[in-house]
């Protein structure tokens, strides 16, 4: 099992990897994501999976150059993500690169409109 890391390792390698572009917040106590205008781009499982969202070509493009799996959360596919081999979660340069492909992704999604209601004076 070299080269496997427990899920302490892997919060802090999503750290890392969430502090290569600056301007976004690294969100969740339980289960640690990212989301940019109310996109979820990114997050990591409670099995210690990271999972990158991208659009339908760039997905399909990386699920088959790095036979990478589908991202299954509650028994459901989650449209659009894939799971980051361990490949890459080797190579920092290749995943901080995906991170940033999943992050310009995210930019061209429609902003979700937040759930807060508007503070009454």
């Amino acid at each position: 099992m070299s080269g496997v890391k427990d899920y302490n390792e892997m919060v802090e390698l999503y750290n890392q990897m969430v502090a290569t572009i600056p301007e976004v917040v690294r969100r969740g106590k339980t289960m640690p994501y990212t989301s940019l205008n109310g996109n979820m781009f990114s997050f990591l499982s409670k099995d210690g999976k990271i999972s990158l969202r991208f659009n339908k070509t760039e997905q399909a493009e990386f699920m088959e150059e790095h036979q990478a799996e589908l991202s299954i959360q509650y028994n459901s596919v989650m449209q659009g993500y894939a799971v980051v081999p361990e490949t890459i979660i080797n190579d920092s340069d290749l995943l901080y690169k995906y991170f940033r492909v999943s992050y310009e992704n995210a930019k061209t999604l429609k902003p979700k409109p937040t759930k807060k209601s508007p503070k009454k004076k």
